[in-house]
């Protein structure tokens, strides 16, 4: 396990977070300390071979943090989006919609996080073979979608100067590309990515739909990025001010940041909340 300070897991009330992508598996437990916060962060060895569920009961029984006596949980879920502007959110239309959108994910169960201050509801799919074995462990259990936090923060970020801005968030091999105008989102799109390629036209192509300036508009990325010094050399050959986000400057080397491997939406969610 890595661990921003070496303390021992104390507090049984304490939330386990369970981070749980289409590759990946890991957890992860804020303990709060005299010295102050830290974030211990194990992440999991997945098995291609069987479900995530079924990675999930294994991790279960060899991991050392779920090992540990939690009594909460916090779900964090890497999967698709539909987003909702929040006027025309109607719970009970919920699940007719997000299957229209994703008729592939017709066995998954519906969960959605409401983002008052973007005015917009993200609707996401958790597998429920997966649901049910975090049920079973807890008697406390809350469910996220992953880019919750990453959307809340750089929104908050986003009004810092008067210039338009353009993010990219890079993770378990996707390419998430979002911008927001006042409280709302201007454009929320995610897009598979494995090459440094095809993410350097994604970025650009949806700079070009959005009509940005490249004298005057920003765009800023972060997270798992391919080729990072290359895929900023080449976006400064067509924009003035493209810029990689460094989370241990930006979260003013909160210790959540220093911890190896975890996550940027982790790190989100640690320093700056849900």
């Amino acid at each position: 396990m890595e661990t921003a300070q070496n303390t021992n897991i104390r507090n049984a009330g304490r939330r386990l977070t369970i981070r749980a992508s289409r590759h990946s598996l890991s957890f992860s437990a804020l303990d709060v300390t005299q010295e102050g916060n830290s974030v211990t962060f194990e992440p999991y060895t997945v098995r291609s071979g069987i479900s995530m569920a079924a990675n999930l009961r294994e991790a279960f029984k060899t991991a050392a943090l779920p090992s540990m006596d939690f009594k909460r949980a916090l779900l964090m879920v890497d999967s698709p989006v539909l987003m909702m502007p929040v006027d025309l959110f109607r719970e009970q239309d919920t699940e007719v919609l997000y299957r229209h959108s994703f008729p592939r994910l017709a066995a998954e169960r519906v969960e959605f996080n409401v983002l008052p201050e973007l005015n917009a509801v993200a609707l996401f799919a958790v597998n429920k073979d997966l649901r049910l074995v975090v049920d079973d462990h807890f008697a406390d259990v809350k469910v996220n979608c992953a880019m919750t936090p990453v959307w809340k923060y750089l929104h908050q970020r986003s009004f810092i100067g008067t210039r338009g801005k353009l993010y990219g968030y890079f993770h378990d091999k996707k390419l998430e590309i979002f911008s927001f105008v006042q409280n709302r989102f201007k454009y929320c799109n995610a897009f598979d990515v494995s090459l440094a390629h095809d993410a350097l036209y994604f970025l650009l192509y949806v700079w070009k739909q959005l009509a940005l300036k490249p004298e005057h508009d920003e765009m800023h990325i972060v997270g798992d990025i391919p080729e990072p010094e290359w895929i900023l050399a080449e976006l400064r050959k067509y924009l003035q001010r493209a810029y990689i986000i460094n989370p241990t400057g930006d979260f003013n080397r909160a210790q959540a940041s220093l911890v190896k491997g975890l996550p940027y939406d982790l790190m989100a969610y640690y320093v700056k909340g849900r």
